[in-house]
């Protein structure tokens, strides 16, 4: 008995020391929790989704999809060599040309009217909290952020792993001038040591104006948050940013639901979205988008163009690494939008609707 006693104390003590490591953030807490509690999308102790919403559907078993991560062949689920790509020199790019370059995963760079944008960066070479777990595959890390130019802005989509990265976020700090996050999220920025002045809360359909006449809306997702044994403490989001001559939806992750109606009903049509089209799975479908619904959702946010990601860099679900473009360009022939699928660090010219693209994943 006294043994047992020792060994779960032991254990507690472990899991509190490392629960407290940086990496892990900070809950909020304060005036910024007040304002939390205030939300309408907050209720019961955390944030809610617009609609009822399964974090897993329970079409099989943990257990099974556990299984089938730790022992399916690794050939299906990871590249068996490096991954084509495109080591475009970030710093050298033209200001005066409008350019999104993806950087694998949810990660990309975008450059328009001269402002330079970060969304959901992962520089780390692994999405989780140890850089043991859940590593990048070969051919993907391509920047250090020393490589990355000064940001006018970071777009953070959510507080997971695979899109909010401890160590890329203080390395770049210097060089953010700003960041726009959902509402809780600050609280592991400041925690990391940002300025809070540097930092821009928003709940759904907030909006703030941004240099020179651009504006952001965080608008809904279907999804969920956290980085330690608590969820949902901070909100997930996708956003609406209009410059001067594009508007574009940085859809973050998220299953389909009737939210998308309403973002392209009030905001649309965008001359590019950008949506999941990677990590799913039967049993959290209603969490991420399963590949036929990419381009429902496009239809619905009324895009012009689609560009795929949450794919290309982490194995994050039991699906064949590629399968996921495979079954974009199956799907393609049921809808008249115009998916885009460049490889990781190849420049997407956003003015240029006639740019083509190579079926890079294919052997």
């Amino acid at each position: 008995m006294y043994i047992l006693i020792a060994l779960v104390l032991v254990v507690v003590a472990a899991t509190i020391l490392v629960l407290r490591q940086p990496q892990f953030g900070r809950l909020p807490s304060g005036e910024r929790l007040d304002r939390i509690q205030a939300s309408p999308n907050y209720r019961r102790g955390e944030f809610r989704n617009p609609v009822p919403t399964a974090s897993f559907t329970r079409e099989g078993s943990w257990l099974k999809v556990f299984s089938e991560l730790m022992f399916r062949r690794r050939g299906r689920l990871a590249p068996q060599e490096p991954l084509p790509h495109v080591a475009t020199d970030l710093l050298a790019l033209p200001p005066d040309e409008d350019v999104l370059v993806w950087m694998g995963h949810s990660s990309y760079f975008l450059q328009i009217d001269g402002k330079r944008i970060l969304v959901d960066p992962v520089l780390s070479g692994y999405a989780s909290p140890f850089r043991f777990m859940v590593k990048a595959f070969e051919g993907t890390r391509l920047w250090s952020p020393e490589q990355i130019p000064d940001l006018d802005y970071v777009f953070i989509t959510h507080d997971h792993w695979d899109h909010l990265d401890y160590n890329a976020m203080v390395a770049l700090k210097p060089r953010i001038a700003h960041v726009v996050c959902g509402l809780g999220v600050g609280a592991h920025l400041e925690h990391w040591g940002f300025d809070p002045a540097s930092i821009t809360e928003l709940d759904w359909f907030e909006h703030t104006a941004l240099q020179d006449g651009w504006r952001v809306t965080a608008t809904p997702a279907r999804h969920f948050s956290g980085r330690g044994t608590k969820r949902n403490q901070t909100l997930w989001v996708s956003y609406v940013l209009q410059t001067n001559n594009l508007r574009l939806f940085l859809g973050g992750d998220g299953g389909h639901g009737p939210h998308k109606d309403t973002i392209g009903e009030r905001f649309g049509p965008f001359d590019l979205a950008m949506l999941e089209q990677g990590q799913y799975n039967v049993n959290w479908r209603q969490i991420h988008l399963m590949p036929e619904e990419l381009f429902v959702s496009a239809e619905a946010l009324q895009a012009k163009r689609v560009m795929p990601v949450h794919l290309g860099k982490f194995t994050l679900s039991t699906h064949p690494w590629h399968e996921p473009l495979k079954l974009l360009h199956s799907h393609q022939s049921q809808s008249d939008i115009p998916a885009i699928t460049p490889m990781i660090g190849e420049v997407v010219h956003l003015q240029d609707t006639a740019q083509q693209f190579s079926r890079w994943w294919e052997p």
